[in-house]
């Protein structure tokens, strides 16, 4: 199993987007940690300053934070399904669907502003 660390600002708020996107949560201890997983994935979510060592800061004081281009890819069945229900739950997207010889993908961002890309292959 493969793991992934985001740091976001709200774990719960990070937890409910993740459900929506097929996720269980592992484990959920406290306010600044959870582990959730969806088929070989393990995402680990930790909050700046806390949560465990990994939202400790560095040793010149930089606290870890959300964002950047960095992204996990989530494989999706139905694209436009995906989206529209994002949309609905009023998820921002960095992109309109984008299609290219693989497949069709769009870029979201979770609520802390970590990128997911949405990924449904081409038929071959």
């Amino acid at each position: 199993m493969a793991s992934i660390r985001y740091i976001v600002t709200d774990v719960d708020e990070a937890i409910e987007f993740y459900e929506r996107l097929g996720f269980k949560v592992r484990l959920h201890p406290g306010p600044g940690f959870a582990m959730l997983s969806r088929d070989d994935l393990r995402l680990l979510l930790n909050t700046p300053g806390g949560g465990g060592g990994a939202g400790q800061p560095m040793p010149d004081g930089t606290l870890p934070q959300p964002g950047g281009w960095n992204r996990i890819q989530l494989e999706v069945d139905d694209l436009d399904a995906t989206v529209a229900d994002l949309r609905e739950a009023h998820i921002p997207f960095r992109s309109e669907i984008i299609t290219g010889n693989g497949g069709r993908q769009v870029l979201a961002d979770d609520p802390s502003g970590n990128p997911i890309e949405l990924f449904q292959p081409a038929r071959r």
